[in-house]
């Protein structure tokens, strides 16, 4: 590799895996985003989950589980901090006690952090999270074209009449504005629901909402290939809850259903981004209660690093 000033994380060649700093990839850390191209950053918070609870611990799981990612990818052949300036910025203060408040201490967080031209890597959280994101990332780059990857739309009015949690956050976005309809793709809907209308509202605004049994036994490579191309040179935002993964390799969170994607069908998404105009990307639902081997915890970091990735340009091989 090249000589670089950019920050690196701590090689386990250098320090056993166990030790160091609690980090994301164990890089440095900071407390602001400036002179950064890129951040990792989490947003512990469960107050707007309708089911398990405990994502709040998710960031800081996937931090631990991700000592074991290496800073080179293989396949990709991307070195991403030979390329960029990355840190892990902490975790935004949320309000605990108060959903409402919460979702706009996070937008204004994310105006700092886009102030300084940052591509925020968020570790959630539950994915009420997304709106708040998303409504800074409109504020700095307008409406953008979204790449969900979730067993759920999330696109629900309200839940108990509370229309504030994980089940709306692209209701909401799209009512403030966010989104580019003709550039929504939701990959991996599936389960049971109470009517047609779980995924169809999406699909009259505009939207392509692809189940999960149109993926199976196949590659996504391709899938991958038309979405770029209809996406062009939008700006771009990748919102991956991880339980549109199988629970076979994401038995970790708050609403499994059967039949999901596979971690290879993840990678495929993920890397089929290459070219994209990536401004802001996260991934949610990741919860440690129910993550005994962590197995969970280590998918998302991996899929972290490979959003990493993707920043640099370096298209990966076919």
């Amino acid at each position: 590799m090249t000589q670089t000033k950019n920050n690196q994380p701590l090689s386990g060649n250098e320090m056993p895996r166990v030790g160091g700093p609690a980090t994301m990839m164990r890089l440095p850390s900071q407390t602001t985003a400036e002179g950064l191209d890129a951040c990792f950053i989490g947003i512990p918070m469960d107050i707007g989950s309708s089911n398990r609870s405990g994502t709040r611990l998710g960031p800081r799981q996937i931090r631990d589980e991700s000592r074991m990612v290496r800073p080179y990818n293989i396949r990709t052949r991307a070195a991403p901090f030979e390329r960029l300036q990355v840190a892990d910025v902490g975790d935004v203060a949320i309000n605990q006690f108060d959903l409402k408040k919460t979702v706009n201490i996070i937008t204004d967080h994310y105006r700092g952090i886009l102030s300084h031209g940052t591509v925020p890597l968020t570790l959630g959280g539950d994915h009420t999270l997304t709106w708040p994101v998303l409504r800074a990332i409109k504020e700095k780059h307008g409406p953008v074209a979204l790449i969900q990857i979730d067993a759920h739309a999330d696109a629900n009015d309200e839940i108990f009449g509370e229309r504030i949690n994980h089940a709306t956050p692209f209701r909401r976005a799209w009512e403030d504005g966010c989104l580019q309809n003709d550039k929504v793709f939701q990959i991996g809907l599936r389960g049971s629901g109470y009517s047609d209308e779980d995924y169809e509202w999406g699909r009259r605004q505009g939207w392509t909402c692809i189940q999960a049994e149109d993926c199976w036994h196949k590659s996504l490579t391709p899938l991958m290939a038309e979405i770029r191309e209809k996406i062009g040179d939008a700006p771009t935002y990748i919102s991956f809850d991880i339980d549109g993964l199988d629970s076979a390799y994401a038995p970790g969170t708050a609403a499994i259903e059967l039949g999901g994607l596979t971690s290879i069908q993840a990678l495929e998404i993920i890397r089929g981004t290459a070219g994209l105009n990536i401004v802001g990307a996260d991934v949610v639902e990741v919860l440690p209660a129910h993550d005994l081997s962590g197995s969970t915890a280590l998918v998302a970091a991996n899929l972290l690093f490979e959003m990493l990735c993707v920043l640099t340009g370096v298209t990966p091989l076919q």
